[in-house]
């Protein structure tokens, strides 16, 4: 496909690498914050390839994954209520509450509807006046600004049958969290290239100052994972915390103004309980005061509903990038994507799923993909 077999070249990509092993001479542990990049980085086999001194590390960069178990099981308890048309993305119908999924849900009746966007929601509202639409709006700022078009829409219709379940999560007090603890590991980061399409990168310089830590922006291709890589190592051996583009074509410093207007006219900054971390203040968004009419949580009155985690998950660890996958003892055995434990193993985007996936597990060999520009890759 045009604009993209260039950057899944293996000579390019080569190339990259060979410079890497030319400019390396310590051992760095860089973490990868989305969870695509992460199965690009193990469906290439790129962990295999870049040379032993680079440990790459997984952070929370799946919205799925760190939806807070209590809102999964508020979304469940919503969705079971006769009155409702409960709507959302595909790959949150199978992420595990604390004793179902919205698939069961909607196998027992209830009206559970995957749909692409939350204008679909919008629509269905109109179509079924007797009914309460539901949105399940989850994800990091890439999502945020549809989402908000969606509550603006509603107020300008007066739609008193719509509200927006959220569970928004925001990318840089997670990073402040993670790099802020004791058992803080990171030495440099891969930032994610679509969050900072719309936000930009101008929320960086602080912490790569703060942290002494370089902050490279980056894409999801191999040629751009490997050149963030590449630029990562440079200003680590340097000594130099600075915040690089390695994904110009899509990211630019300001990000996407208009965009952000619009997060900042309907939502407003909250505490945010990340699943398997806990609570990260102001890591969140929540529906300001003139838009409290959209709230499922208090619509439906499930504001303080309470849950626990699985002991047995090391989800949390994972997201922290202090633990992989592969160190779970109930990875690939009593977890796996038909029968998961967390979110890291259902969603698309985790790292668990990626590992079981792409790589060894048990004893088990599984085949790298190798980086390829060949027509196969793209059916």
């Amino acid at each position: 496909m045009k604009y993209i077999a260039e950057y899944r070249d293996a000579k390019l990509v080569q190339k990259i690498i060979e410079e890497i092993e030319k400019t390396i001479t310590k051992h760095w542990v860089i973490m990868e914050i989305c969870g695509g990049q992460t199965h690009a980085i193990m469906r290439y086999g790129l962990d295999q390839l870049l040379p032993e001194k680079i440990e790459l590390i997984h952070g929370p960069g799946c919205p799925v994954c760190v939806t807070s178990l209590e809102l999964i099981d508020k979304a469940l308890e919503i969705a079971k209520m006769p009155q409702v048309i409960f709507t959302s993305y595909g790959d949150m119908l199978r992420v595990p509450g604390s004793r179902e999924n919205l698939f069961n849900v909607r196998a027992s009746g209830g009206d559970v509807r995957v749909v692409y966007s939350p204008l679909d929601a919008i629509k269905l509202a109109h179509q079924n006046p007797d009914k309460q639409v539901v949105f399940f709006a989850i994800g990091f700022e890439t999502t945020a600004p549809a989402n908000a078009m969606s509550v603006i829409q509603a107020k300008s219709q007066n739609l008193d049958n719509f509200s927006l379940l959220v569970s928004h999560v925001c990318v840089t007090p997670a990073l402040r969290a993670i790099l802020s603890s004791p058992s803080n590991r990171v030495q440099g980061v891969l930032a994610a290239g679509h969050v900072c399409s719309v936000m930009g990168y101008w929320q960086y310089p602080p912490l790569a100052n703060e942290f002494k830590v370089p902050i490279v922006v980056t894409g999801f291709e191999p040629l751009d994972i490997a050149r963030g890589v590449l630029m990562a190592v440079k200003l680590l051996e340097n000594g130099e915390y600075k915040v690089e583009n390695a994904y110009p074509r899509a990211v630019t410093y300001e990000g996407n103004r208009p965009a952000q207007s619009m997060i900042d006219r309907v939502f407003m900054e909250c505490d945010r309980k990340w699943r398997g971390i806990g609570t990260i203040p102001s890591s969140g968004w929540s529906l300001r005061p003139e838009f409290a009419e959209f709230d499922a949580e208090s619509r439906f009155s499930v504001q303080e509903l309470q849950s626990e985690e699985s002991p047995i998950c090391i989800a949390g660890s994972i997201l922290q990038g202090l633990k992989k996958p592969i160190d779970c003892p109930a990875f690939g055995s009593s977890c796996s994507p038909e029968h998961p434990l967390g979110a890291t193993m259902v969603s698309s985007e985790g790292a668990c799923a990626a590992y079981y996936r792409y790589t060894r597990r048990s004893g088990v060999e599984k085949p790298v993909t190798s980086v390829i520009s060949s027509q196969e890759d793209y059916r």
